[in-house]
């Protein structure tokens, strides 16, 4: 059986967008196929179970997650 799963991230700008694809792409070649839209991330998931489309769906939510905080980070250190 094959199972598909899309994850949309929504940014404020299409810049974080694009860093957040940029960073997230080497860790998802041959796994998720994503792209950049305006200022949204788009993953498409792809696999034969369950099991394996819901790892894949938390490992690239952890990494977003960690790409949000440096950015975030990193806007608040140049805003002082």
């Amino acid at each position: 059986m094959k199972i598909n799963a899309r994850i949309t991230f929504k940014y404020k700008t299409s810049d974080n967008a694009k860093t957040a694809f940029k960073s997230l792409k080497p860790d998802n070649i041959g796994f998720i196929d994503s792209y950049k839209d305006n200022n949204c991330f788009i993953c498409n998931l792809n696999g034969d179970s369950v099991g394996t489309v819901l790892a894949t769906a938390d490992d690239l939510l952890f990494c977003e997650m960690m790409v949000e905080r440096i950015t975030e980070f990193v806007e608040e250190q140049f805003e002082n």
